[in-house]
């Protein structure tokens, strides 16, 4: 196994170790990757969900892969559907609203597209956008856009983590993780 520097948090009172990872020369950051650790899920689940009983909302949204078992978790616990913005097109998903963002993680384009039958659960709704960790905004830019094109309403945005020094308060966060670099 290869050894790899972690950085060490707190995930809604669990301990976990983070492996750390350059994504572009001189730049690491801390790998939240929660798939697969259903004690993270769902604890993180609780705490976000707890957090937000008191905004209005009629859905959750997210965008795949990583977050969409928070936003499950999160959707039993609060009584609200969820959508998942996918990024692949799919000829089933018919009519379907796209915006484009730049994830830090893959260091490429990509496209969220909200499937035609999911219109209905954002058309005039009230939304929370949900993400595993808010980095750069990019995704969390898209997912707006594709909201606003879609007439829904967001009423707030949670995220288990958010990365970096930016000004992220509009953010409803169980912690921050930092951004490392070489100086």
């Amino acid at each position: 196994m290869i050894e790899r520097e972690t950085y060490t948090v707190e995930v809604a009172g669990l301990t976990r170790h983070f492996p750390l990872f350059e994504v572009v020369p001189g730049v690491r950051i801390a790998i939240f990757n929660m798939l697969g650790d259903t004690f993270v899920v769902k604890a993180a689940a609780a705490a976000l969900a707890e957090q937000l009983k008191d905004i209005p909302s009629s859905v959750l949204v997210t965008a795949e892969a990583k977050s969409i078992p928070l936003i499950y978790e999160m959707s039993a616990l609060m009584g609200l559907p969820y959508v998942v913005l996918r990024k692949t097109y799919k000829t089933y998903m018919g009519d379907a609203i796209s915006a484009e963002t730049l994830s830090i993680t893959t260091g490429k384009t990509q496209t969220l597209y909200l499937d035609e039958k999911d219109r209905d659960f954002v058309a005039g709704k009230q939304v929370i956008l949900v993400d595993d960790v808010v980095s750069t905004g990019s995704t969390l830019q898209a997912m707006q856009e594709v909201i606003a094109r879609a007439e829904g309403e967001i009423t707030r945005v949670a995220a288990v983590f958010t990365e970096g020094d930016a000004d992220w308060s509009q953010v409803t966060a169980l912690g921050t993780l930092p951004v490392f670099t070489d100086q």
